[in-house]
């Protein structure tokens, strides 16, 4: 069930960070969803190395969008190098 909330919020969070960072895109719509995904759980991890979150609970939503936001950039970053 877990994984379906990160899921769930990773969608949104990348949808949020696409309409944040608006461009041309390397990629579709799903490349940026999964992004998104791939951002909330980078924002959950990272809490729970600063002791923001426990074990077992979800980043909240606006860390799931910076996380986004975050590794969008980052991946634009290498698919303009490449």
């Amino acid at each position: 069930m877990e994984l379906l909330g990160w899921i769930i919020v990773g969608l949104l969070a990348g949808a949020i960070a696409r309409l944040v960072m608006p461009g041309r895109d390397p990629s579709g719509c799903v490349v940026t969803i999964l992004l998104g995904i791939a951002g909330a759980l980078f924002a959950a991890y990272v809490g729970r190395l600063l002791g923001i979150y426990e074990p077992g609970q979800q980043a909240s939503f606006l860390a799931a969008v910076l996380g986004a936001i975050a590794v969008l950039a980052i991946y634009r970053w290498f698919a303009r190098r490449g």
